[in-house]
């Protein structure tokens, strides 16, 4: 019977409490309802307890590693500017290190300058030193059409064939004339030609490359 009786008690004080609850504006719920659900309004928009996001660069939020600037002076990269951001889930490589070739930093440390019909680079020394000079470039192949070898293509310091990488912008990519036909690759690509900087280009590039050859 004593047994009987503890049990009794026990399921008493499982039974869901039944008595009146208040609301956030001091009003009573009669008791036996429901609770009513949180307002996000009245709670700054944010249900109790939920996680918040955490905003691209705030403190504490994780930071992928890139082969390129993440942006100008720190700043995350934003898609059509900079050098671009080349994703470590990539399935494709990033640009090997070499010593032959020009860096994307140097080509995308610049500043622009807005107009009333486009935006203008602006050059730096080093920059404006490299016109009409034979110079080599690294980067991932952009065809003009579908034949498997182009004399007419652009190279970007990100590939655009990938999901989930970010482009750059026009600093990104040098336009390339070759003078010899090179065969479409998904592999980086190194050219050697004539090089020259573009600082009101009708098609908004900033540098082109002129009787370019392959390089190994």
């Amino acid at each position: 019977m004593d047994q009987l009786t503890g049990v009794s008690k026990n399921s008493q004080a499982l039974r869901p409490c039944r008595r009146a609850h208040s609301r956030t504006d001091g009003s009573r719920v009669p008791a036996g309802s429901a609770l009513p659900e949180p307002d996000p309004a009245r709670s700054g928009g944010v249900l109790p307890g939920a996680a918040q996001a955490q905003a691209p660069g705030a403190a504490g939020a994780s930071v992928l590693s890139s082969p390129l600037p993440a942006g100008t002076h720190g700043q995350p990269a934003v898609a059509g500017s900079g050098a671009g951001y080349h994703s470590p889930n990539s399935p494709i490589a990033p640009l090997p290190v070499r010593s032959d070739v020009v860096p994307w930093s140097v080509l995308t440390d610049l500043t622009k300058k807005t107009t009333a019909n486009a935006v203008l680079p602006v050059f730096n020394a080093q920059q404006q030193g490299m016109h009409q000079t034979v110079q080599r470039i690294q980067g991932f192949m952009v065809p003009m059409d579908a034949k498997p070898t182009q004399k007419h293509f652009l190279l970007t310091s990100v590939p655009l064939t990938c999901s989930f990488c970010i482009p750059g912008g026009p600093e990104s990519m040098v336009e390339v004339k070759a003078k010899t036909p090179v065969r479409y690759s998904l592999e980086p690509v190194v050219v050697e030609g004539k090089f020259n900087v573009l600082p009101n280009d009708p098609y908004g590039l900033f540098y082109r490359l002129v009787e370019a050859v392959p390089v190994k």
